[in-house]
């Protein structure tokens, strides 16, 4: 293929010199993996740099009555007891940051994080259709540089001396509407690469960088917090910025960019090599002329289906309203657990501030085995819904013990943790992956599978709405106490497992019904994983 014809269909740059040094190209399984791997660290930078607002809480708006012990996990003990000291005003006035350390800190932190979800979430609805039309890898370059900026641009803040609420807040808005870019796209690209077959699991797996992201940004943001505040965000920002050149030089959006055929084209065209000339004489000329009219649908020639056309799929409502309070509940663990675990007496001991980031990654820790065991059932079950809606449940008397019990040791706060985040990340990560690209590729869209960043905006932004109210609302309810706080989030947990029931239910009236056979005697169920709402119907 010369490199004009490359060119033309966009084909990575960085692709282009590999192709040059070795002299031949990859297979069709080498590209998988390389996106796999290109699209995870492109999104667990996405999170990364979202962690740093939730570590440095308690530095902005410490408590007056206790001091900090330096040599925080991992590299002193696990668990650093801070000892009380008797309040001095002068001293508490001088600690945190103007103008988060004030009487009202806990609420000004709250609209700091509702302002950048806020923009993340409405960002989000444009940002999916921007996605299906123009070039998905220099759509997320732009965006991962983007956020990389702005949010550098608050660690800044600190070094510039700036005490104005204004400033900070739209740092944060900017940031949210960059990182809106984010998830729409990774997701189309898996979907653009991957078929239907144990989507679940495949999803699950790879979802995991969600949890890796929170627990690097955790650990970078809590390393460098000694030098400066501003530190924990700079860090995270240049590490974003840097998977962002990544992503343009290597990220192939589309099998057709650099010469294979779509991902649910046959084997005989996904296994042909894009320029050995030999192999395509020897598949045949119809083999040939087919896939050349798909390298014709490349990045540059996508269209995009409308927002209300969307929303008419079939089950994508339901599931955008569950995962708003199941992203309600899992973004208030992710923005405050690490202050209330600086807040609570843990086995009769308080952890430092960056023990308490150090610590809060167990949740994710969790949330990693969660995401893999609920697209695993998923796919086993062929229920989406129904394992969304079972993991929701057992979170509520997850989110009650370990509010309940916690406190008891550090063990056992530790385990609880994990259980917790296990069932809290299970569903958000089922639905935010393998639901939205089955949704993404609906009948219903009479073939044009070119929808999947619309779908996830759609199912995703309303899920960010919850992510924004839910630290919002904690920001205020957590003066009057954290048990109100839990209430809250077991009522979410609820709601999101009660709006799947039209589904569930549909689930399980299919699964009692006799199936009908094929023509070669099987039965006609397929293997994507997804429920009967979400199949192929006709």
């Amino acid at each position: 293929m010369s490199r004009n014809s490359d060119t033309m269909r966009k084909t990575p740059p960085g692709i282009l010199l590999i192709r040059s040094i070795r002299g031949k190209d990859w297979s069709l399984k080498s590209y998988r993996y390389m996106v796999l791997l290109i699209t995870f660290i492109a999104y667990a930078s996405y999170h990364a740099s979202r962690k740093p607002s939730s570590i440095v809480k308690s530095v902005l708006y410490p408590d007056p009555m206790k001091t900090s012990e330096r040599n925080p996990w991992p590299v002193g003990n696990v668990f650093i007891k801070e000892e009380f000291m008797r309040f001095d005003r002068n001293r508490a006035k001088n600690k945190g940051w103007y103008p988060f350390n004030g009487t009202d800190g806990t609420s000004k932190l709250g609209e700091i994080d509702v302002a950048f979800l806020a923009c993340y979430s409405l960002g989000m609805y444009v940002t999916g259709h921007l996605g299906d039309t123009l070039d998905l890898r220099l759509f997320l370059t732009a965006g991962m540089i983007g956020s990389g900026i702005f949010v550098g641009l608050f660690g800044m803040g600190y070094f510039w001396n700036v005490h104005i609420f204004w400033f900070y807040l739209v740092m944060q808005m900017a940031a949210g509407l960059f990182q809106a870019t984010g998830w729409p796209s990774v997701v189309a690209v898996i979907g653009n690469w991957f078929g239907k077959r144990k989507r679940g699991l495949i999803m699950g797996v790879w979802n995991a960088h969600t949890s890796v992201g929170n627990i690097s940004g955790s650990l970078l943001a809590a390393a460098v917090l000694d030098y400066g505040w501003g530190w924990s965000f700079i860090v995270p920002g240049a590490l974003i910025a840097l998977s962002g050149i990544l992503v343009y030089l290597f990220l192939p959006a589309y099998p057709e960019d650099i010469g294979f055929g779509g991902a649910n084209a046959s084997s005989a065209k996904l296994d042909l090599m894009p320029h050995d000339e030999e192999a395509q004489i020897q598949k045949g000329t119809a083999v040939a002329v087919e896939k050349s009219s798909s390298l014709k649908q490349g990045s540059g020639s996508r269209k995009g289906i409308g927002l209300f056309e969307a929303c008419s799929i079939p089950g994508l409502i339901p599931f955008a309203l569950c995962l708003f309070f199941s992203k309600l509940v899992a973004y208030t663990f992710l923005y405050w657990l690490p202050f209330y675990l600086s807040q609570t007496e843990i086995g009769g001991e308080y952890v430092s501030v960056k023990s308490a980031g150090n610590l809060s990654t167990l949740f994710d820790v969790g949330g990693i085995f969660g995401g893999i065991l609920s697209g695993y059932i998923s796919d086993k079950l062929n229920a989406r819904a129904t394992t969304a809606a079972s993991f929701m449940y057992a979170a509520i008397p997850s989110i009650l013990l370990y509010r309940k019990y916690g406190n008891i040791s550090h063990t056992i706060n530790i385990l609880l943790m994990m259980i917790a985040g296990l069932f809290i990340n299970g569903p958000y990560t089922l639905i935010t992956t393998a639901v939205s690209v089955d949704l993404g590729t609906h009948s219903s869209l009479r073939g044009d599978s070119r929808a999947l960043a619309t779908v996830t905006a759609i199912i995703d932004g309303t899920g960010s709405v919850g992510a924004a109210l839910g630290p919002l609302l904690t920001g205020f309810i957590s003066t009057k106490g954290w048990d109100a706080v839990f209430i809250m989030l077991m009522v979410g947990a609820l709601i999101a497992a009660l709006l799947l029931s039209h589904l569930v239910i549909a689930e399980i009236t299919g699964k009692t019904h006799k199936p009908i056979p094929s023509s070669n005697g099987q039965q006609t169920l397929e293997a994507t994983g997804s429920q009967p709402l979400l199949s192929n119907q006709r």
